[in-house]
């Protein structure tokens, strides 16, 4: 495919992820095996990726009043520290993205087929639940080189944690600390960064600032409810089908 539709997706996946709190490594991830991009390439490539585009995300839902720092604190205090550990593992994480995929499958049928969850069923966080699913997160965040957002947005919304735009908020915030820590992981044991990396950037990252003033400011939430389905649909071909 010409390089002018490899940048078109980009943009629209960036767009479509940050509508709904995400970075979009893992669509970043599955873009670039398509267009043969070295595999210690693409790792680092969408991570950094994932901190301009969750960044521009997570400033929209905050300053909308969606960011819920209790409940994101314990979360990230234990993927933090993990994700950095994980981005020092190299590993094949072919059975893990397997694995991963046929997860993603529960909460697809919940997005499309269930109704929103309304405010007043939300149910406090468990801690010690919230600090376990933020470890295993970063853990596997960090050694196959996403955020992890793609993994903790269902696991909110099924514990009846956060509605989705709350979601949304603690997702992106998230991805960019678990995308940090697992680069500072990575830069550890060497990576390779491609010189055209910016030209990446600035298109991710308008597309990521549209998705994100359209997800938190315009989109109705069961518009959102179908964004995020359709991302994880996405997420789990991309997983179960894909070797990259």
């Amino acid at each position: 495919m010409p390089q002018e539709v490899f940048y078109l997706i980009l943009f629209l996946v960036a767009f479509l992820y940050a509508s709904v709190g995400h970075g979009g490594a893992s669509g970043y991830l599955a873009l670039m095996a398509l267009y043969g991009i070295a595999p210690e390439e693409m790792k680092p490539t969408a991570l950094i990726l994932n901190l301009f585009v969750s960044l521009t995300s997570f400033i929209q839902y905050y300053n909308r009043g969606y960011f819920l720092k209790k409940m994101f604190l314990p979360i990230a205090s234990t993927s933090i520290p993990m994700a950095f550990i994980g981005g020092m593992i190299n590993i094949d994480a072919t059975l893990y993205k397997r694995i991963l995929g046929f997860l993603l499958l529960f909460p697809i049928l919940r997005f499309f087929f269930f109704k929103n969850i309304p405010d007043t069923n939300l149910k406090p966080c468990n801690l010690t639940l919230a600090m376990a699913t933020g470890g295993s997160i970063g853990l596997f965040s960090g050694m196959i080189g996403i955020g992890g957002g793609i993994i903790l947005s269902p696991i909110l919304l099924l514990l009846h944690w956060t509605n989705q735009k709350q979601t949304a908020a603690i997702s992106a915030a998230f991805i960019f600390v678990n995308s940090l820590a697992g680069l500072a992981g990575m830069l550890t044991q060497g990576i390779s960064i491609t010189s055209g990396m910016a030209f990446y950037i600035v298109i991710a990252f308008t597309g990521g600032m549209l998705g994100a003033y359209f997800g938190a400011g315009k989109f109705h939430q069961n518009v959102l409810k179908y964004i995020l389905a359709s991302v994880l649909v996405m997420a789990s071909y991309k997983l179960l089908f894909t070797s990259a």
